[in-house]
């Protein structure tokens, strides 16, 4: 069979998710049979354009479409700048990367952004660029081919609902080029810009309130995130092509995984919050069955930070059942970790988990995390505040003054982010390490503080690793870096203390928390950290890396080795009847293995009958690879305790 049978036997598979899609799109657009025509040109350049070794690649993932949910999988995320300087610094890296047993890299924004405030490279000016400070895409290309040939996968963000107005296609539309101009939802008063406000909602409102930016002598531009952000209107099938072309090339430069970021907003609807609106999931579907066509090893990341009930489309369900994205993050599961580790209470926790979200999904799973690049927005609505008895609104408070460091008795040290006073939002920044007490113990020389951070630290990693789907580590977690505050120092950062958590890797430190000796004198340095980590006691803290370093390797070398953590095993939340404890079962046909977190500083215990009954045939921890040993019939569990029990 040659490449273009094989070509047209996937086009037949995917013909009705990609046409039917883009029928519902556009068929009432003036320019459809001819968007059609040079839709179906592109997918046959961009396939034929497609390098071997990835043709193969295709092929075997056609084979093994469920490589991205085996329990090997697990994945590292960082800037490219602050992990290895550039693209070509990433490959001597690698070593660190593989003994910690990672498996799949996300590079941070990595395409060409505007210069100056552009949100972290999400304000991308240049699809088909990488930013200049990190390299080149032929750098890119090889940096991939180098992953590849080591088992890696390589995660990039393709931002969706969006360009920098420094984007070639803004630029022309700025000239009086219509057809750009129709790239972007412009209007030439803003009568109908405050009609939408009306139920819009800031998603930055203290550097960049409203959602449109008058530009003189254009008009009123749909500006969702920043000034400097234009919204494309995804209405017109032009910007599809486009996007989809966008795609596809990244694919043929040897991408395994692009996340898709803003999503949510892609589509606009006058009365709405113009947020997850169905055709949002018309465009997205119709995006994969482009992928599956012209590059079949292609998976879909969605970004979108939603309530439970608006996540779940994002995953496939109903006519879209295994057909949209293939990851999604889960927000929830990483709001609630930190809602139990402050209340001390999993209640919460376990009625989210439970009720909002399906066990399994078809050809999709979670990437799950405990903290990413963003801030901590406190996702916890008020009827399921209400379900357990709290105040959302109060409780949603509490959160933010907890994790502020202001709330009396706190362990947290992080920082605010956007606070909304008409709304009262209040969400959070801070480093992992931080936000879970390790900062504050070593300020205070508090020994037994380290201790317990060390062990919410590894609680959480612990939670993503069996939770089900990717678990995702943010650079520097595995080491426990704390906040740095020399963003500050940064114009282009200081009004943004979500830099506060993303500090440059110290790789003094980690070769430390390896196990490995210091780089020797006279030797370039390479480490970052921040003010605070440099000032402390350099033994305490390089104490407290290395066993955070060593925990998190032991669990994702446990979790490899556990079957059962494959994605398409269901995940059921288990009822404990101590609200103390979380625990969730993951079915299997070889069993189960119930997975036992205690969220508090304090000690309990499980009856011995209740893991049975919930599936739990040998008294042996998969975690630590010991046994279990009942005392009068029951488990104990030390503060923050994590069981794997088969």
């Amino acid at each position: 069979m040659d490449d273009g049978e094989i070509f047209e036997f996937r086009l037949e598979r995917s013909r009705e998710d990609l046409f039917g899609m883009l029928r519902r799109l556009y068929a009432d657009h003036p320019d459809y049979e001819v968007f059609l025509s040079e839709l179906d040109t592109l997918l046959r350049e961009r396939w034929a354009e497609r390098a071997d070794d990835l043709k193969s690649l295709d092929l075997r993932r056609d084979l093994e479409p469920d490589w991205f949910q085996r329990p090997d999988m697990a994945g590292y995320v960082f800037y490219i700048d602050r992990f290895a300087g550039n693209l070509k610094g990433v490959p001597p890296k690698l070593d660190y990367l593989a003994d910690l047993g990672i498996t799949y890299v996300h590079f941070m924004p990595c395409l060409k952004p505007r210069p100056g405030d552009n949100d972290g490279g999400y304000s991308v000016a240049d699809y088909r660029a990488i930013d200049p400070r990190y390299g080149t895409m032929a750098d890119l290309e090889a940096v991939t081919a180098t992953l590849r040939s080591r088992g890696m996968s390589v995660c990039i963000d393709l931002v969706l609902n969006h360009t920098a107005r420094e984007h070639e296609w803004a630029e022309k539309a700025r000239a009086g080029d219509p057809r750009y101009r129709n790239y972007y939802l412009v209007f030439d008063d803003d009568v109908l810009p405050k009609r939408y406000e009306e139920t819009l909602v800031e998603v930055f409102p203290e550097n960049a309130p409203g959602n449109f930016t008058y530009e003189p002598g254009f008009g009123w531009v749909w500006t969702t995130f920043n000034p400097h952000q234009w919204d494309l209107d995804w209405a017109n099938p032009w910007v599809f092509l486009e996007m989809a072309d966008v795609m596809l090339s990244l694919a043929n430069k040897g991408v395994d995984i692009l996340r898709f970021d803003a999503v949510a907003f892609m589509w606009k609807r006058m009365g709405t919050r113009c947020q997850s609106e169905p055709e949002v999931h018309w465009i997205l579907r119709a995006l994969r069955a482009a992928s599956r066509i012209a590059a079949p090893a292609l998976i879909h990341l969605e970004e979108a930070i939603v309530s439970p009930d608006e996540l779940i489309p994002y995953l496939g369900v109903g006519e879209h059942e295994g057909k949209v994205g293939n990851l999604a993050y889960h927000n929830s599961l990483m709001v609630q970790y930190w809602s139990a580790l402050a209340s001390r209470d999993t209640r919460l926790m376990a009625h989210v988990l439970h009720n909002r979200f399906p066990r399994v999904f078809a050809n999709a799973t979670y990437a799950t995390y405990i903290r990413c690049h963003d801030d901590i927005g406190w996702a916890v609505t008020d009827e399921d505040a209400a379900a357990v008895g709290l105040n959302g609104f109060a409780h949603r408070a509490f959160l933010s003054d907890f994790y502020d460091g202001s709330f009396p008795g706190s362990f947290s040290r992080g920082a605010l982010f956007q606070v909304n006073p008409a709304t009262g939002d209040k969400r959070i920044s801070g480093t992992f390490a931080s936000l879970a007490g390790l900062q504050k113990a070593l300020d205070d020389g508090d020994e037994e503080g380290l201790e317990r951070a060390i062990d919410r630290i590894l609680l959480g990693h612990a939670l993503i690793a069996s939770f089900g789907g990717i678990p995702l580590i943010y650079m520097g977690d595995e080491i426990a870096l704390t906040n740095d505050e020399t963003y500050l120092d940064d114009p282009d950062h200081a009004h943004d203390s979500r830099w506060i958590h993303r500090p440059r890797m110290d790789w003094d430190l980690a070769r430390l928390a390896q196990g490995a000796g210091p780089q020797r004198a006279g030797a370039a340095s390479d480490a970052g950290g921040s003010r605070a980590q440099a000032a402390r006691a350099p033994g305490a803290s390089v104490s407290a890396s290395k066993k955070v370093y060593m925990g998190v390797r032991d669990i994702l070398k446990r979790r490899a080795a556990v079957s059962e953590f494959h994605a398409k095993n269901p995940t059921i939340i288990a009822e404990t009847g101590n609200t103390q404890i979380f625990a969730f079962v993951r079915e299997a046909p070889t069993g189960a293995i119930v997975c036992i977190y205690n969220f508090t500083e304090r000690w309990a215990d499980m009856a011995g009958d209740w893991a049975a009954a919930n599936g739990a045939s040998a008294f042996h921890d998969e975690l630590s690879d010991r046994p279990v040993v009942l005392h009068d019939g029951k488990i104990a569990l030390p503060p923050y305790a994590r069981l794997w029990l088969r």
